[in-house]
């Protein structure tokens, strides 16, 4: 299995050779990095940790869970097996290139929030008819049930907060890979607004490119001028006013 978190980017199109166009959606895919790998005998579980994007600061504890990996917006986590976590290590580096056109992928995403919504939008009722005394009840649910039970049975559908949740869309079609640009077309439409953080998986296996340079983070630059032995210029200094005073 292989895995990338990305990016909602736009919807566009694409021309297959035959000239018929595809909708498309861009998502910018990495480049992630491996923030940590988890073990059952540290953890108790298989996972891997990946981080994702850009961000200005984050507390001091995650950047000393970090330290020299850099500061990402975004860290998730993948459950795999023993055997799929072998081949990753803290710092290595997953780009888009490790999908090509013609991968069967599922993405995953937070879909959009509706707010409340009722029931013809939220499960498709088709209402009441518009005649014969339904007057104000066009989209009313109708009956909550019979009097057997005097409640509401459980998993009863009626209106409600809609979308908001995640969402798996299964058996998406690569299009296209930019590997310079980081950029993945996927046919077909995935959840959530433009700028929304998603996961694409897919079988095959990881191709890891490189590794993640060293970036040094605040806390790890404090570490390092703190431990930095003084110089001898504090002792010149004194030598020099002692100088001064005698004359």
């Amino acid at each position: 299995m292989k895995f990338i978190l990305a990016e909602k980017s736009e919807m566009t199109q694409k021309f297959a050779p035959n000239g018929t166009v595809v909708p498309v959606t861009k998502v910018v895919a990495g480049p992630c990095v491996v923030t940590q790998v988890k073990t059952t005998d540290n953890d108790g579980y298989v996972a891997v940790q990946l981080g994702f994007g850009s961000k200005r600061k984050v507390s001091k504890p995650v950047a000393g869970h970090l330290k020299n990996l850099g500061i990402f917006r975004y860290l998730r986590e993948v459950r795999l097996t023993p055997e799929q976590a072998q081949s990753l290590t803290v710092g290595n580096r997953i780009t888009a290139g490790i999908f090509q056109p013609g991968d069967v992928i599922d993405v995953s995403g937070a879909s959009k929030g509706k707010g409340f919504q009722g029931v013809v939008k939220r499960h498709g009722f088709h209402g009441s008819p518009a005649s014969h005394g339904h007057k104000d009840q066009l989209r009313m649910p109708g009956s909550a049930g019979s009097q057997g039970p005097q409640h509401v049975l459980k998993g009863k559908r009626g209106p409600g907060r809609m979308g908001g949740g995640q969402v798996t869309v299964s058996n998406l079609e690569v299009v296209e890979v930019d590997a310079s640009k980081n950029e993945i077309f996927i046919k077909g439409a995935v959840p959530g607004a433009i700028g929304n953080l998603l996961m694409i998986a897919g079988d095959g296996e990881f191709e890891i490119l490189s590794d993640m340079p060293a970036v040094e983070t605040p806390v790890a630059a404090e570490a390092e001028a703190a431990a930095v032995e003084p110089t001898e210029a504090p002792a010149e200094k004194e030598a020099e006013v002692t100088e001064t005073t005698k004359e």
